[in-house]
Parts: structure tokens; sequence; C-alpha cells
């Protein structure tokens, strides 16, 4: 897949979220398929409450949305169904939040690189093509060999910026 080298700054922006919304999920589909797995109802629920907005979601969060559908009320349900979208790329964990993002960017393997606002908890992502050079040339002159990098940075978008 041919990432875009930049933020996907319609996060912070008014777009029409229904188109990426639906992008992601028809990926994700046609990942499942090619790949053989199963997008069971609790799967996809999750999936569909990641993607409704670019808002990050702790796992109560979706394990509420999840009783009120009727889908299920014990909490290994909702982790069940994370830890299968993030281990198959459908979605990510934003470690600073200690919450969820459905990927835009395709189900591909990819370095993600997050842009967090601390107020809204919208989240832009990226693709990072390599890790970043300093942190690949420091771990390797100590013999380390980065496998996985994942970069997130916090601050206030425009529209927080303006109501501070």
């Amino acid at each position: 897949m041919n990432h875009a080298s930049a933020f996907d700054m319609d996060a912070f922006r008014p777009h029409d979220h229904g188109r990426c919304r639906r992008a992601a999920r028809a990926a994700a589909e046609r990942e499942c398929q090619a790949r053989g797995l199963r997008l069971t109802p609790a799967r996809a629920f999750v999936l569909d409450a990641l993607l409704e907005s670019h808002r990050a979601m702790t796992a109560y969060e979706l394990l509420d949305r999840l009783r009120e559908a009727g889908l299920g009320k014990q909490p290994p349900i909702v982790y069940r169904a994370l830890d299968f979208l993030v281990a198959n790329g459908f979605a990510h964990r934003v470690e600073r939040l200690g919450a969820f993002v459905g990927c835009v960017h395709g189900a591909d393997d990819h370095r993600a690189a997050f842009l967090v606002c601390r107020s809204c908890r919208q989240v832009a992502e990226a693709v990072l093509e390599a890790p970043p050079a300093a942190l690949t040339a420091q771990a390797e002159a100590t013999g380390f060999a980065v496998e996985r990098v994942t970069v997130e940075a916090e601050g206030l978008c425009e529209r927080c910026r303006a109501d501070a």
C-alpha cells in the first residue's frame, strides 16, 4: 500500500468522515477474507465504534457500547475483539491514552505515528516509512535491532487551542 508521508490531518478538520470510515471498514473486510480471518459481530462492532470518529476510545467505553447494543457485558469480549483488531492491523493502541483508534491506513504492517490531542482525544495517524534515523543509529551502536516503532506526540489540536 502506498502511504502518505504526512499525517492524516482529517482527524482535526471537517471532512467526509463517512468516506474514510467506509474505506477502512472495507479494507478490514477484504483483509479478513483474503487471510481467512473471521470478523465476528463483536469484532465488527468494536471496529465500527473505533472508526466512528478519529477519537481514541478506552476498552471500557467500548464495553459500554457493546452492552448497549446487546452484544455482551463482560470485559473479555471487548479485550478479545481489541486483541484481534490490533494484531491484524485494523486498530492501534495509543499507549499515552491507554486507548485505541481504528487504523485509517489499511491493515498492512506499518510503523504508526500519532498526533494526540490531550483535550479532545482526537488522533491523527501517519505512517513512518522508517524508524527515526537517530534512534536506529543509537540502537545499532549498542547491538540492538529495532523491529517496531510507534511514535506518539501529545499536544492540543487547533480547535482545542482556540477554545483554551
